[in-house]
């Protein structure tokens, strides 16, 4: 007899019938499982490339704002002084900025490389049981 739904009512079948089934039930479990991850790996992908794609078009935009704001730092400058000597100040102050964002990175990529990674710390710790199990 099977229910609405498609489902076979299991309610006279035996107790050896029902733990005979259980590998396929099982089997079936795992795969219904890894296709719902498959399925939310695949919508999480294209949410997360979409996004990307948003990011990077706000990013050339960022990338083409800048020159326009020096430009126009240059054009202000200009009215109090030659245009080249205001190039030249905007200039300045560009790689100054850039000096100090460029140290800033490598006191940040020191601290990157001081920090002990994972894989070494359980290396270590893998010695040292190793270690301990040798002295006994």
């Amino acid at each position: 007899m099977t229910t609405p739904r498609g489902f076979r009512d299991r309610a006279d079948d035996g107790l050896l019938t029902l733990v005979g089934e259980v590998p396929e039930l099982v089997r079936n479990l795992v795969i219904a499982e890894f296709n719902a991850a498959k399925g939310w790996v695949t919508r999480t992908a294209k949410h997360a490339g979409i996004g990307v794609a948003w990011f990077l078009a706000a990013l050339f935009f960022l990338f083409w704002s800048i020159p326009a704001l020096g430009t126009f730092f240059i054009a202000g400058l200009a009215s109090w002084m030659p245009v080249w000597l205001s190039a030249l100040i905007v200039f300045v102050i560009m790689l100054l900025i850039a000096a100090v964002l460029a140290v800033l990175g490598v006191f940040r990529m020191k601290k990157v490389a001081a920090d002990e990674n994972p894989v070494q710390a359980a290396q270590t710790d893998v010695k040292i049981v190793k270690d301990i199990a040798d002295e006994l």
